[in-house]
């Protein structure tokens, strides 16, 4: 028999590797968006979108034409003042808009739209969007050129996906997208670091990506009413969180590195499966609200229930309406099985009892005592 040979096999230090290429990808991520602001500022997107616009002024009638001109007049900011009494940015005697610019608004609202309108794309100046009941599915391809977007208010539409170029809005404060049709979130929007509110409220979202990590002044996420089993990774490295509502998902339980969320002032976890709370909870020193589901609850924290500083707020359901519940649910999950989108219908209700829930926390806020539990009823008219 030959002479055993012994070869020692290498170790590493995963954290030094570890960090080798968290370094490299943070590098790759800078030089990504240096190039980004690069092409945002070049001038050829603008050249690109003022041929645009010329060869869709081809295709329309005179009349159409004019009225384009005049409705496009009427809101542009003007690109040049004179200081001349009765003399604008288009010629003399032409009465100048006493609308700021900064704070210009576009909104749409109606059934009727099924689509964004063709002039939207050369009002890339404007910074917030106002869209609500209208059934549009997509986002426009020119959504990326709207640089200058601080606000994305898109509740209550049909939209069934966000597009990678939402990454490219890098002054977006607020985003809105409750009640609306999303199964995913894209990580690019990982990239609007400005962002400090962000709502998807009544959507079918089982996870979040880990690129929503880099938010680190968001202080408002709402993923209620959804479809959450568990908290996502990326919530818990959101720094400056302050309201974190994940009510009304599939949750079980709640990590036990909750206290990793040092800013939390908020916390809404009722109508979930959750039976007992953890013990971090109690090492969030600012958290001043919780709101539970006090039917399974049954292990809590002494020092979340019975700090005078915590309003610790209980909410049971009449037993009237848990059987209703319960028949809703069954009749919920046969419509599910015949079509894959809620209608109209269940999202109206779902945003009526979002609108209630917010009501009465509006109610308790300056209270300086809560009550131990509150029991919703419901209650029917008929005329």
């Amino acid at each position: 028999m030959g002479v055993e040979r012994r070869r020692d096999a290498p170790v590493y230090d995963l954290s030094v590797v570890r960090g080798l290429w968290e370094g490299r990808a943070k590098k790759q991520k800078e030089r990504e968006k240096r190039e980004r602001e690069r092409r945002d500022q070049s001038a050829l997107a603008r050249i690109d979108q003022q041929w645009q616009h010329r060869i869709y002024c081809k295709t329309l009638k005179r009349d159409e034409r004019n009225e384009l001109h005049r409705y496009l007049e009427r809101y542009c900011p003007p690109t040049h003042q004179d200081n001349r009494p009765g003399t604008g940015a288009e010629g003399p005697n032409v009465p100048q808009n006493e609308a700021d610019p900064e704070t210009l608004i576009f909104k749409l609202e109606g059934d009727k739209w099924l689509c964004f309108p063709k002039e939207l794309q050369w009002m890339t100046y404007l910074k917030q969007w106002s869209v609500s009941h209208t059934r549009i599915q997509r986002l426009p391809e020119y959504l990326d050129q709207f640089s200058k977007l601080t606000v994305l208010d898109l509740a209550k539409n049909q939209f069934c996906e966000i597009p990678p170029e939402i990454g490219k809005l890098l002054s977006l404060k607020e985003l809105n997208l409750s009640f609306n049709r999303l199964m995913k979130v894209p990580p690019e929007l990982g990239m609007c670091q400005e962002l400090e509110r962000l709502e998807f409220s009544g959507n079918r979202l089982c996870e979040l990506p880990f690129e929503l990590s880099s938010l680190k002044r968001l202080h408002l996420l709402d993923v209620s009413e959804n479809c959450l089993q568990s908290v996502p990774v990326c919530v818990l490295r959101m720094d400056s969180l302050k309201t974190l509502d994940l009510s009304n998902n599939q949750l079980r339980e709640l990590p036990e590195d909750m206290d990793r969320l040092e800013n939390l002032v908020s916390l809404f976890i009722h109508k979930n499966s959750m039976s007992y709370l953890p013990q971090s909870l109690t090492n969030v020193t600012g958290l001043s609200m919780i709101i539970v589901s006090g039917d399974e609850l049954n292990c809590i924290p002494t020092r979340l229930c019975s700090n005078p500083d915590i309003k610790f707020i209980r909410l049971y359901d009449s037993p009237t309406l848990q059987q209703k519940q319960k028949k809703e649910e069954e009749q919920r999950r046969r419509e599910e099985q015949r079509r894959s989108w809620r209608g109209a219908e269940e999202q109206q209700r779902d945003s009526s009892e979002k609108e209630f829930i917010q009501a009465y926390v509006s109610t308790l806020t300056h209270r300086e005592s809560v009550p131990y539990s509150t029991t919703k009823i419901s209650i029917s008219c008929q005329l």
